[in-house]
């Protein structure tokens, strides 16, 4: 078969955005989970070596053997793999079967005088080795590449929170003209509520467990061998021993809660930034915020003037395409009928595919908060414009005051109608109050009417 270049590819992740899903190749791919399974067979034989119930003995030199199989595991180990499962390899006739294609290759590189291919994959059922294999991935997935990701998203946003802290925008509730804020604030909120999203990823990556205990959760096969063994004891050690937490009770396959939760966790983070992608839209479309026109960049095939916010665009698209598949992921990973069936075999696979359209979506939201600058004037214009927002302000001073009727005298002089700030003057002039309120009536005007929105950008300190 000829050989498939980015153009050739039938999924956009390693076509179209193979640069921006690079960095999740060494978690993703299939070479990443075949090494992983030999990460998981190695450790696991070591492990059995150090039990003393077992003869079976492996020395320092070939200690450093068994790891570097994993350790530098390349693209010709992983041709060997795929052979040894496809089309046989030495020998070996093919498998039809991946664990066990990853087994007789670790046995095909034991070292000379170590005659151990009888303890490789003991007492081991494939989901033994696969649930651990893939949260070997999965973990540093998140770790490394998504979470840093992430927090550089909800750096920029802080950044911007804090320069732009003082610059008043007219707020829109339903839609319609309300209580103005500023530009920063509104940043800050966005910051805010991913730094927390961030801290529930960071958790349920944390939290992953992973099992060892045989063909129906029970260490049938390796009671049987060694009855005087504690496995459950040996299988928590080995499995904290790859950095997961030890889930106790399963039957064949891991439950995957644990998964689920990563899933749920990234689905919230997607849906703030799905929020800012909105929002930042129509702040572009209101003219709230210009963009950066790129040198050579065409924003229309017919109409040269165009810059358009395709970033946010893209990062909308993107994510919400991972959280359908995160979605379906979570969903689908927690069931397996009775005590093992393999329908989630293939889903799993997709799981570095839903991470792809992640980490798109969070490097694509970052290349638009770089373009986008506030339009100072515009937001100006804008709040002098709408002078009706001030009357909130104008009827809590009056209920203040004690005029019950505070809410009822403004609504009627100003919902739905096109009002002025002299409209405000006249009506404030009219009022039966005190000449230090009647000036402090005066003193509102819709950019100064803010509150302490400057100060709450503090909160993100």
């Amino acid at each position: 078969m000829t050989e498939r270049g980015a153009l050739d590819a039938v999924s956009p992740l390693d076509g179209r955005y193979a640069r921006y899903t690079e960095p999740l190749v060494p978690y993703a791919s299939e070479r990443a989970l075949m090494r992983a399974r030999v990460e998981v067979e190695v450790e696991y034989l070591i492990a059995l070596a150090d039990l003393d119930a077992t003869p079976l003995a492996v020395d320092a030199d070939q200690r450093e053997h068994l790891r570097g199989l994993y350790e530098s595991f390349d693209k010709d180990d992983a041709s060997v793999v795929k052979q040894l499962e496809t089309e046989g390899y030495g020998e070996y006739t093919a498998t039809n079967h991946d664990v066990k294609a990853v087994e007789y290759f670790v046995r095909l590189n034991l070292p000379e005088d170590l005659d151990a291919g009888n303890w490789i994959h003991f007492g081991l059922t494939s989901e033994d080795v696969n649930n651990l294999a893939h949260r070997l991935l999965v973990k540093p997935a998140v770790e490394e590449v998504l979470v840093p990701e992430l927090r550089e998203t909800r750096d920029a946003l802080a950044e911007m929170a804090r320069r732009y802290r003082d610059v008043p925008m007219l707020a829109r509730t339903h839609g319609q003209p309300a209580t103005p804020t500023t530009f920063g604030k509104e940043m800050a909120v966005y910051a805010s509520r991913l730094g927390r999203a961030l801290v529930r990823i960071e958790q349920a990556a944390d939290a992953l467990s992973g099992k060892l205990a045989g063909a129906s959760g029970t260490y049938a096969a390796h009671h049987a061998a060694y009855p005087d063994v504690d496995w459950p004891a040996f299988a928590r050690e080995f499995v904290d021993g790859l950095g997961l937490d030890h889930e106790p009770l399963t039957t064949q396959v891991n439950p995957c809660d644990d998964l689920a939760a990563l899933f749920d966790a990234l689905r919230g983070a997607n849906n703030v930034l799905l929020d800012l992608d909105l929002d930042v839209w129509l702040y572009v479309s209101d003219r709230y915020l210009g963009q950066e026109a790129v040198e050579g960049e065409t924003g229309s095939s017919t109409m040269p003037h165009k810059v358009n916010p395709i970033d946010f665009e893209n990062s909308e698209g993107n994510l919400s395409k991972a959280n359908s598949d995160l979605t379906f992921l979570g969903d689908y990973v927690t069931k397996s009928r009775l005590q093992r069936d393999l329908s989630d075999s293939t889903v799993k696979r997709n799981i570095g595919a839903a991470f792809s359209h992640c980490l798109i979506g969070y490097r694509k939201c970052q290349n638009g908060l770089a373009k986008v600058v506030p339009n100072e004037q515009v937001m100006a214009d804008d709040l002098e414009g709408t002078p009706e927002i001030i009357g909130e302000a104008v009827q809590t001073i009056l209920r203040r005051e004690g005029h019950e009727d505070a809410y009822e005298q403004v609504k009627k002089a100003t919902r739905g109608q096109h009002v002025t700030m002299e409209d405000f003057t006249a009506m404030i002039d009219d009022l039966d109050v005190s000449e230090a309120v009647r000036e402090e009536l005066h003193a509102l005007t819709p950019a100064g009417y803010t509150g302490v929105a400057d100060e709450m950008v503090d909160a993100l300190d």
